[in-house]
């Protein structure tokens, strides 16, 4: 175990906690930096996520999110405060505690144990993907692919000139079918329903009537595509219709990565997301939620990393208060 008790440990290595590293340091702050495990890194959502059209400077990456966050992170690791980054690769946080002093204990993922007086915590989410016979296999190459899209702010655009299914039971599926009509008149707007009775009901299900927007209850069996998910052809269901379609969408809700958060007692809203106030401190004293593990924020890369800066600086401005009564 380390007794070193670091000024600040990120914890998460997705958009949010990049920058949040990236300001730590910056603001010559010794920062303790847990990316995640490899098992981490294949529950989050930048796995998911190819080429990123919707922030500026992100068209030339293959891999949208982790290309630029590792180019950052390694320009950091070279640069004139190299010393305040302790990056931990491959590494991620088991568990953490918190000590009668106010430092808190983390143990990480290679079973060590490190000491810091403030914690960023942007562990981030995970769209729930559609199982299909039993497995997200199917779903994968077109996700990874991106004629599967999640995000209507990141990916709606995909949709113009399309034949798009939105898969989903919910309200919020319909409202995801209703507004990409509403933007892009796609030629054929359609909810998949996918083995689960429909739950649409109210204003949303009078505007899809309006739309001509068909609510299509049925298991998915197959996706039917090819060129490894590049060409999405539509999906067959478990009576053996199919139905044929260029362009998908998923709106099945958000799987919360809050273990940390929760264990630590900081409050959580109805839907698992950690409440901060408006620099990202959550109820729990000296720990900071950033990107979209934070309740009430936009899930996007600019507002992850407007909510980072906001905590590295919050932090920031704690210790160097603490220096000036020390000295």
């Amino acid at each position: 175990m380390s007794q070193t008790i670091y000024p600040v440990a990120v914890i998460g290595g997705g958009s949010a906690g990049t920058m949040a590293a990236l300001r730590t340091v910056l603001n010559n702050d010794e920062t303790l930096f847990f990316p995640g495990s490899a098992h981490d890194k294949k529950r989050s959502r930048a796995l998911w996520v190819a080429k990123v059209e919707n922030v500026p400077g992100h068209l030339g990456y293959k891999k949208g999110i982790e290309q630029p966050n590792r180019e950052s992170l390694q320009w950091l690791s070279e640069g004139e405060l190299k010393d305040k980054l302790h990056w931990k690769k491959n590494t991620g946080i088991e568990s953490i505690s918190k000590n009668d002093d106010g430092v808190f204990s983390l143990k990480d993922s290679k079973g060590e144990t490190w000491l810091a007086r403030y914690i960023i915590i942007a562990t981030g989410v995970m769209d729930v993907q559609p199982e299909i016979n039993g497995s997200i296999e199917d779903i994968f190459p077109y996700a990874n692919a991106q004629t599967a899209d999640y995000c209507l702010r990141c990916d709606g655009h995909h949709v113009l000139g399309k034949r798009t299914a939105v898969i989903g039971h919910q309200n919020g599926a319909a409202w995801v079918a209703v507004m990409l009509y509403e933007r892009y008149r796609t030629p054929k707007m359609s909810v998949l329903t996918h083995n689960k009775k429909s739950e649409i009901n109210g204003d949303v299900l009078e505007l899809c009537k309006k739309y001509g927007i068909e609510i299509i209850e049925g298991e998915i069996v197959a996706v039917m595509g090819k060129e490894n998910g590049k060409v999405l052809e539509g999906f067959q269901l478990a009576d053996g219709t199919v139905h044929e379609f260029d362009w998908s969408f998923v709106s099945l809700g958000m799987i919360v990565y809050n273990e940390l958060a929760k264990s630590l007692g900081c409050q959580l809203d109805e839907r698992g997301f950690v409440i901060g106030d408006d620099k990202g401190m959550t109820s729990t004293d000296g720990v900071y939620v950033a990107g979209d593990l934070r309740a009430n924020t936009k899930k996007q890369i600019y507002t992850a990393w407007d909510t980072a800066v906001d905590a590295a600086d919050a932090i920031n401005a704690k210790l160097r208060a603490a220096s000036r009564i020390i000295s």
